[in-house]
């Protein structure tokens, strides 16, 4: 038989004087008493405490090596125990890539519903994208330029952990000889050794082939054989070793007629740039560009595959400004105006300079100020892949070299992230600013997955909404038969969430609203609406005040989440000053009768009538209207001070220059 009550004998932690309690399991019970009495030390120290021991004894030795051994509280015995959920007032942490979204999980449900049931659109043009045919498909490779090599892959691992040895092994049996792994064509017998914890591309060779007037015969059945093992996608690499092959493919691209795309950092930039990426399910007829399928994947922006390539998903970035570069613009470059410079030029980069100054047309004595801001871009930001010429004087001669400039903000970018000492990158930070990503605009997410849509807005503009605004989105939301049938769950999950949040009072946050940005509040409510979505039985739950800083009509939310979480088969355990709590409650314990050492001992214990009848209990004194918070009948004049004026001190080492 299940017990009934949690039974406590001999509570010593803290300030507790051998606390023995009975508390009924399945109820909303309510811990009271001024401050510094023991509520804290009996719930979270003593039940909750116990509670972890004994969740980590539980688990196999294997794992408590990683785990660690928690302390036993000082109590004699605690029974009738069950698995303990601590919801306290503290933040949810300081990771900036966490959000509102991702602690309540409904982002997880966003991404599989804009990836089944949204509408992909086209980043360029914003047509909607529809399925290519194989017809179309071949047509398309049939358009590179007569007696270009290439070869036909079929990408089998997208960005995924692993050694893959019995991919290889299979491969060879189907009969495949060769494979690009990470960007580079190896022979499958001799395949590399991958390490198992770093993300892999690979794609299996189909065939190698020479584009020629009679090529379309083997090329339909290499296509054939890619779509299939590629799951409708697959990948032409250009391997013609002649640059005006790959330019033209890059200008037609421009022109519409197709695509070369970049797919992950481990690809070389030469095999990325000779890629065109052709799929079966998605591609805009318009601009004749083809684009994986939408996945869940695609729509994070914590996952390499949906995150935006120049901020990596955090929606800004973190870089040098060039007006806190130059604090005094009426010095010149060379008199150090860009002042983390710090140390005076020396030759070799005066003579590099001095080459950017004659390549662009301005001199390097010029105050910064009257310098043009085609000058000023070519020294912070560099001139590109632009080939500059240098002249390094000196009593032999003149040598003459050339090579590109990346900036003087590229240099100071690599001190900073090669900088071992903190203090030298606090140095460098103070200038440096956070700003918007100016390709995602703070969306995180790169282009394509910010072109899927649902109901005219992608997953970011919906993260945007206000939590009450989503919901009214999604219940107003116009789905045909058949995407009902594929969302109806994944929907389900999200109103109910959205609606777990408004009934703590957070309809006014947002889903991308970071962690670190909430109160302890804010948080505390947050966990609480999540361990009500998660739907668990059998709970002990244990809250910290969270009551603490809300409207009386958010405080009525608040307790019917309690009294659900309650009726769902938990036990809820408030540690609370609230009257409306307390009146709530199904049991009071009433801590005191003071605080630090003049508490620790249970004042009374029972249903509010018992806390309202005992004349040792200083809340039943209250509760009974005996005793009250008098309002002053007058307030203090509120008084402007003077701010005190600062005397400037002189240190001893300027003291005694000035002595000097």
């Amino acid at each position: 038989m299940e017990p009934k009550t949690i039974t406590v004998k001999g509570a010593r932690e803290h300030n507790l004087r051998n606390v023995s309690l009975k508390l009924p399991r399945g109820q909303l019970i309510c811990l009271t008493g001024v401050s510094g009495s023991g509520k804290s030390s009996f719930a979270f120290d003593t039940l909750f405490a116990e509670g972890q021991r004994r969740y980590l004894e539980s688990l196999s030795s294997y794992a408590r090596q990683f785990l660690g051994q928690l302390p036993k509280p000082d109590v004699d015995q605690i029974t009738g125990l069950s698995p303990a959920i601590s919801i306290q007032q503290k933040s949810s942490g300081w990771n900036p890539r966490s959000t509102v979204g991702t602690i309540t999980q409904i982002n997880d449900y966003l991404r599989v519903l804009f990836a089944r049931v949204g509408t992909q659109h086209c980043p360029g043009c914003g047509q909607v994208i529809s399925a290519q045919s194989r017809e179309q498909i071949i047509a398309r490779i049939l358009a590179i330029p007569k007696q270009t090599k290439f070869l036909i892959l079929a990408p089998v691992i997208r960005g995924q952990k692993g050694e893959y040895k019995d991919l290889f092994e299979d491969m060879i049996r189907q009969g495949y000889a060769r494979a690009r792994v990470d960007g580079e064509v190896v022979s499958l017998t001799d395949a590399p050794k991958l390490a198992r914890h770093i993300r892999h591309y690979i794609e299996v060779v189909i065939d190698r082939l020479v584009m020629t007037a009679t090529l379309r015969p083997r090329l339909a059945e290499a296509v054939e054989a890619a779509l299939k093992m590629g799951d409708g996608t697959l990948i032409v690499q250009i391997v013609d070793s002649s640059k005006s092959v790959a330019s033209s493919l890059i200008d037609k691209a421009v022109q519409g007629k197709t695509k070369t795309v970049k797919r992950s950092k481990r690809v070389s930039a030469k095999d990325a740039d000779s890629d065109i990426l052709l799929s079966s399910h998605y591609a805009c007829t318009k601009c004749n560009l083809s684009f994986e399928p939408p996945t869940p994947q695609l729509l994070s922006f914590n996952a390499p595959s949906g995150m935006c390539p120049t901020c990596d998903g955090m929606g800004e970035t973190f870089d040098f400004d060039p007006e806190l570069l130059v604090p005094d613009p009426k010095k010149s470059f060379l008199k150090l105006a860009i002042q983390p410079m710090r140390t005076r030029i020396g030759r070799w980069r005066r003579h590099i300079y001095r080459g950017v100054a004659a390549h662009v047309g301005f001199d390097l004595k010029t105050p910064w100020v009257k310098l043009p801001q085609k000058a000023k871009d070519a020294l912070l930001h560099g001139l590109g892949e632009t080939h500059i010429a240098f002249e390094w004087r000196w009593s032999g001669g003149v040598w003459r070299h050339g090579a590109t400039f990346d900036g003087i903000i590229a240099d100071l970018r690599d001190k900073h992230r090669k900088a071992k000492s903190s203090m030298v990158r606090a140095y460098y930070e103070k200038y440096m600013q956070r700003r918007q990503c100016p390709d995602c605009q703070g969306g995180r997410l790169n282009t394509q997955a910010l072109a899927v849509r649902l109901g005219g807005l992608n997953i970011n503009e919906v993260s945007g909404l206000a939590i009450n605004d989503v919901r009214e989105f999604f219940s107003k939301l116009k789905l045909s038969q058949t995407q009902q049938f594929i969302a109806v769950e994944a929907l389900k999950e999200v109103v109910g969430r959205l609606g777990f949040l408004c009934d703590v009072g957070l309809e006014y946050l947002t889903l991308e609203r970071t962690a670190p940005t909430l109160s302890g509040g804010e948080s505390q409510r947050i966990r609480l609406a999540s361990q009500i979505g998660a739907g668990l039985v059998g709970v002990l739950y244990i809250l910290d005040e969270p009551s603490i800083g809300l409207h009386a009509r958010d405080n009525d939310r608040l307790l019917k989440s309690l009294c659900q979480l309650r009726d769902m088969g938990n036990t809820v355990i408030v540690v609370e000053h609230d009257e409306q709590t307390m009146r709530l409650a199904d049991e009071i314990v009433d801590f005191g009768p003071g605080p630090g050492v003049r508490g620790g001992k249970v004042m009374a214990h029972g249903n509010l009538q018992t806390i309202m009848r005992s004349k040792t209990s200083l809340t039943g004194k209250y509760l009974r209207g005996e005793e009250r918070i008098e309002i002053p009948v007058t307030r203090r004049p509120v008084v402007k001070r003077k701010k005190p004026a600062i005397k400037k001190t002189k240190t001893k080492a300027k003291a005694k220059a000035a002595k000097r």
